[in-house]
């Protein structure tokens, strides 16, 4: 499977380059207050850019994506972001990649990317996806992935992946941003810190504050 990895690892990052666009920067954080002193100011909209020369081979490499990762957790997947964290040299670059593995019947629970288009390339398993539209229409966008196929997940929609069968499941994805961002929806409603009010969430769900106190009593897996 190594060289079919790579390959498909490639062909990501080349279709992801093309979803960038010649505008102003995306958002590469949740927000970036500006302030008229330049001396207290500590983070920029993005990375700060190290000096050309200083740079090496390793700022732009990453080892082990090839290696399957533990998905003993309560929704039984997990993602392995290859950004610009993991690389440096990505700084800009607007493109981003992870590994998604999958437990028999494991979940990369309903979430979005608030900074970043991503394409979805099946590798191992049978993977039941989709992504829902905007308000009002809401509509439900699904397919069932076998190995070899792509689907897309345009940026900032809700979306999921689930593993359907009694085998693990591998996926790779790509990015049209250098971090992309992440909010799983159950964590960001039930488990934000500190809580929203259990009146203001049993009203926009229509149930019993007890259920909205048992939900946010639990925990949350940030999976993706």
């Amino acid at each position: 499977m190594g060289t079919h990895f790579i390959l498909v690892a490639i062909a990501i990052m080349a279709l992801a380059s093309t979803l960038a666009s010649a505008s102003d920067p995306s958002q590469l954080q949740d927000f970036c207050v500006a302030v008229n002193d330049s001396k207290s100011a500590v983070f920029v909209n993005g990375k700060f850019c190290n000096d050309p020369k200083l740079a090496t081979a390793n700022d732009f490499f990453y080892s082990g994506l090839l290696t399957p990762r533990n998905t003993s957790n309560p929704v039984g997947s997990t993602v392995t972001r290859v950004n610009v964290m993991q690389i440096p040299g990505l700084n800009t670059l607007g493109i981003s990649l992870a590994r998604i593995d999958f437990a028999p019947y494991g979940l990369n629970t309903p979430h979005i990317h608030p900074r970043g288009t991503e394409i979805f390339v099946a590798l191992e398993g049978t993977l039941y996806v989709g992504f829902v539209t905007s308000n009002p229409d809401n509509r439900l966008f699904t397919m069932v992935l076998y190995p070899g196929d792509v689907f897309v997940f345009p940026q900032g929609l809700i979306h999921f992946e689930f593993n359907q069968e009694e085998t693990n499941a591998v996926a790779l994805s790509g990015f049209s941003s250098q971090d992309p961002g992440v909010i799983t929806i159950a964590k960001a409603v039930f488990g934000s810190n500190p809580k929203i009010s259990d009146d203001v969430l049993a009203k926009a769900f229509q149930v019993d504050k007890k259920v909205v106190d048992h939900l946010q009593a639990q925990f949350w897996w940030p999976s993706n």
